[in-house]
């Protein structure tokens, strides 16, 4: 793969819906409930545009499949511990220099379509 640290591009993913265990009650403990994560990650796309390799740009689909077995092995209280954790391993798997991700919890609370957080981590080249 290219260096990333001179990534100015964005690679993105949205709405991959995953099935997990997540909640402070106790019957969330015991349930899989449905969460929608939203991505973006710093690329620099040019090398694989030249080449039409995979080998040379961040593999998107290799990025959902480890974030939906991250996701799905997972056991965690809060949103912010899960969306911490997978933002971490994102960085450190796919040598991410920049990442902004979306974690939502789809009808979490009476009368909202979702409840959730984003954060960015990491440092985007300008």
């Amino acid at each position: 793969m290219t260096q990333l640290n001179m990534a100015k591009d964005t690679i993105f993913l949205r709405d991959l819906e995953i099935d997990a265990t997540i909640g402070v009650y106790e019957w969330e403990k015991r349930i899989r409930q449905k969460v929608c994560i939203n991505l973006e990650m710093a690329a620099d796309i040019a090398p694989a545009a030249a080449s039409h390799s995979i080998d040379d740009t961040l593999d998107y689909k290799a990025v959902a499949k480890r974030i939906v077995q991250f996701v799905e092995a997972s056991h965690y209280e809060l949103i912010e511990s899960l969306i911490e954790k997978v933002a971490a391993m994102l960085i450190q798997e796919f040598n991410i220099p920049w990442l902004r991700i979306t974690i939502s919890k789809p009808r979490a609370v009476r009368g909202a379509r979702d409840v959730g957080i984003t954060i960015e981590r990491g440092k985007r080249n300008s």
